[in-house]
């Protein structure tokens, strides 16, 4: 668990190490499945259609989110609107001032309402276009895949699979990012260029799972002093303690 005096994120870095390799595995085997500029290229073309439906469709969702919403305060808006009518007509009330603010109040009920109904109107005609720039978007992702299918041969599932793995965990790695102080994941992506793709290792019984090197006890205590960030005196990759 990360401390106060330690740099936002420190606590899921192996999470995104880990995450980190994975993709690195997974781009290397694509690295060796592809051959030849005509596959290289069929497949940059199918991964900008499917990330391009992948953006639309999350438009979409948030669209969808949106109207919702204002759907919702449409009917919470004509409920109470209605209800103020019948207090209006029912004969409840009669004292001809609180019947003015009920008119008043009815009113701007309904004001309020016109004005959601207009947006509501708006978002209903942004969908109509997402929609129809979402099926465009999958024709040419199929047309982009059929394609691919036609130069690479039997190898053409695996690397689906890895395209596949490859977006799943770059959403996940998006999604990690914020929680990281900006200093911290400049550091440690640092390290990765340096390292072999390891900027961040496990402190497991003394030992620094990067090198495999075992810290003196000096080391050790020394870390468990300080705040910050903590380096393998060895290897200099962050530390995490587990």
């Amino acid at each position: 668990m990360a401390t106060e005096a330690e740099p936002r994120g420190i606590d899921r870095l192996l999470e995104l190490q880990d995450l980190d390799l994975s993709v690195d595995r997974l781009q290397a085997r694509r690295d060796e499945l592809e051959s030849g500029e005509d596959v290289r290229a069929a497949r940059a073309r199918l991964e900008e259609a499917d990330g391009l439906v992948g953006e639309l469709k999350l438009s979409l969702d948030s669209l969808d989110r949106e109207q919702r919403r204002l759907e919702g305060d449409v009917d919470s808006l004509t409920r109470k609107a209605d209800a103020e009518k019948q207090r209006m007509y029912d004969g409840s009330v009669v004292n001809p001032k609180e019947l003015d603010a009920i008119q008043h109040e009815v009113a701007n009920l309904t004001q309020r309402r016109t004005r959601l109904e207009d947006e509501l109107l708006e978002q209903m005609e942004r969908r109509e276009d997402l929609d129809a720039r979402v099926k465009q978007a999958e024709a040419e992702a199929a047309e982009a895949r059929d394609r691919l299918t036609e130069i690479s041969g039997d190898s053409i599932h695996e690397l689906e699979g890895i395209s596949k793995g490859l977006a799943e965990r770059n959403v996940e790695r998006e999604q990690l990012l914020p929680g990281f102080d900006e200093e911290l994941l400049e550091l440690y992506e640092d390290l990765r260029r340096q390292k072999r793709g390891v900027g961040a290792a496990a402190l497991i019984d003394g030992v620094c799972q990067g090198c495999h090197q075992k810290l003196s006890a000096m080391e050790l205590a020394r870390l468990k002093r300080e705040a910050g960030v903590k380096r393998c005196e060895y290897c200099r990759r962050i530390l995490v303690s587990e």
